[in-house]
C-alpha cells in the first residue's frame, strides 16, 4: 500500500518539477531567441544604414558608390539589394538575398528550401533635400542563429533531464523519509488493532455465554427483559463479527500469514454456491454459476473461501427479489478469473474507487446491513492482493455490479 503512495508522491513531485522546469526553459528559450533576432536586426540595420549613406541621386538616377566588398557579404551569409521608389531592383549583391518583391515592412523572414533568411528594408533619403530616392534591403541567413538555438536547446534539455534524474533520486529518499513516520504509525495501529481484537474475544465470549444461559431459561424474567436480552445478544454477535473481521484484516495484511497449499478453486466456489442457495431461494434470487472444472492454484483455502464468501454475501444483500447473482470462473493463461455479477442497486461512478476502504459508507442503499461490519470488501481485496491478485469492479446504478477477481496460479510455490 505504502509503495503505491510513495510512487504516486514521487511521480507527482517529478511532474510538478518537470512542468516548472519546462515553463522556465520555454521562457528562457524565447527570450534567448528574441535576443538573437534583435541582435541580427540591429546588425542588419547598421549594415543597411552604412550602405544607404553611400548612395546619391545623380541625373535622375540612384548612384550606388559603396565600398562594401561582395565577397565579405558572401562570407557573412549576407545579401544587399537596391530598389528605386517604385520597387524595381537596381542592384543585387551577395548570395543570401530575399527573392521576393520589395516589401515595405521593416523586417521580414523568409523560409527557403534549404534555410531561412531575415531581411530588413530601409528607405534611402537624399541628404541635400530630404527626398526619398529609393530603398535598400539587407538580408542574412539564419543558419547561424538556428545552429546556436539547436545547441542551446540541447544543452537546456540535457540540463532538465539531469535535474529530473537527480531530483528523482532525491525524491525517492525524501518520500521514504516523509512516509516513514506514517508507516510506523500504521504498523503500530495494526498491531494495536490485532491485540485489541484478540483481547475483546474473551469478554465477548463471556457476554454471549451468559446471554445464552439467560435466554435458555426465560421463565424467571419479564417479557420486556427478554426483548432487552435479545437486543444485547444481537449487539454482542455484531461486536464479535467486527472483532473477528478486524483481527482477520490485521493478520491478512501480512503475506507471511498465508498457508500455502494446492487449492481447487472450482470446488471452493461450488461449495459456496450450494451453501448460499437456500438464502438466495428465500429471497427469491436466482443464484447460478458457470465454473470451469478443476481450476487449481496455490494459496490459502480458508482465506480464498472468505474472499468469495464476502463477494457472494455482498451480491445477495444488494440484489432485490427477482434478481440474479451469477458466479463464473475461468482460466486465462496462468491466471484464474472469477466474476461475481449481480442485478442489484449498483454503485455510483464517483463511489467505485471508495468501496474497498475500511468502514466506508455510501448512501443508505450501500450501508451496512444488520450483522455486517463494513469490512467485507476490504478483507476481500487484502486477501486477493496477498495472493498476488486483484479485484476490479464495474457497476451502473439501477443495473447491477460485477466484481472480478484475478488470481495467479503460480504466485506461491509449495514448500
Amino acid at each position: 500500500m505504502f509503495e503505491k503512495i510513495r510512487s504516486r508522491l514521487l511521480l507527482s513531485y517529478l511532474l510538478v518539477l518537470a512542468s516548472i522546469l519546462s515553463i522556465f526553459a520555454i521562457g528562457v528559450r524565447l527570450i534567448f531567441a528574441r535576443s538573437l533576432t534583435d541582435q541580427l536586426t540591429e546588425k542588419l540595420t547598421v549594415l543597411g544604414e552604412g550602405a544607404s549613406a553611400n548612395t546619391e541621386w545623380e541625373n535622375g538616377r540612384i548612384r550606388f558608390d559603396t565600398d562594401f566588398n561582395v565577397q565579405t557579404l558572401i562570407d557573412n551569409n549576407q545579401g544587399l539589394e537596391l530598389f528605386d521608389t517604385k520597387g524595381n531592383t537596381i542592384i543585387q549583391q551577395g548570395r543570401f538575398v530575399l527573392a521576393i518583391p520589395l516589401s515595405f515592412s521593416e523586417t521580414v523572414q523568409l523560409p527557403t528550401a534549404k534555410n531561412r533568411i531575415q531581411g530588413i528594408t530601409l528607405p534611402i533619403i537624399e541628404r541635400e533635400n530630404g527626398k526619398l530616392i529609393g530603398y535598400i534591403r539587407v538580408s542574412q541567413s539564419l543558419d547561424e542563429i538556428d545552429e546556436t538555438l539547436n545547441k542551446f536547446n540541447l544543452g537546456l534539455g540535457s540540463g532538465i533531464l539531469i535535474a529530473l534524474i537527480f531530483s528523482g533520486v532525491g525524491g525517492v529518499i525524501l518520500t521514504r523519509l516523509a512516509m516513514q513516520p506514517i508507516e510506523d504509525s500504521f504498523k503500530t495501529l495494526k498491531q494495536f488493532t490485532a491485540d485489541a481484537s484478540h483481547e475483546f474475544r474473551s469478554p465477548l465470549m463471556a457476554i454471549k455465554s451468559n446471554l445464552a444461559v439467560a435466554l435458555k431459561y426465560p421463565e424467571g424474567m419479564r417479557e420486556l427483559d427478554a426483548e432487552k436480552f435479545q437486543a444485547i445478544a444481537s449487539a454482542a454477535n455484531q461486536m464479535t463479527q467486527l472483532t473477528e473481521d478486524l483481527l482477520l484484516l490485521a493478520r491478512t495484511d501480512k503475506v507471511a500469514s498465508i498457508n500455502k497449499a494446492s487449492v481447487n478453486l472450482t470446488v471452493v466456489l461450488e461449495n459456496l454456491v450450494q451453501l448460499y442457495q437456500s438464502r438466495a431461494e428465500l429471497k427469491q434470487i436466482n443464484l447460478k454459476s458457470q465454473l470451469t472444472e478443476n481450476i487449481n492454484l496455490v494459496g490459502d483455502s480458508n482465506q480464498l473461501t472468505r474472499l468469495f464468501t464476502n463477494l457472494i454475501q455482498n451480491a445477495l444483500h444488494y440484489t432485490p427479489s427477482g434478481g440474479t447473482v451469477e458466479i463464473t470462473a475461468n482460466r486465462l493463461v496462468s491466471y484464474c478469473i472469477v466474476s461475481v455479477r449481480d442485478t442489484g442497486v449498483g454503485i455510483a461512478p464517483e463511489q467505485i474507487k471508495l468501496i474497498f476502504e475500511r468502514f466506508w459508507r455510501a448512501d443508505e442503499s450501500r450501508s451496512y446491513w444488520n450483522g455486517g461490519s463494513g469490512l467485507g470488501l476490504a478483507i476481500a481485496q487484502t486477501i486477493a492482493q496477498n495472493h498476488g491478485g486483484s479485484i476490479t469492479v464495474t457497476s451502473k446504478l439501477g443495473v447491477g455490479s460485477c466484481f472480478t477477481v484475478k488470481l495467479p496460479d503460480h504466485f506461491f510455490k509449495i514448500s
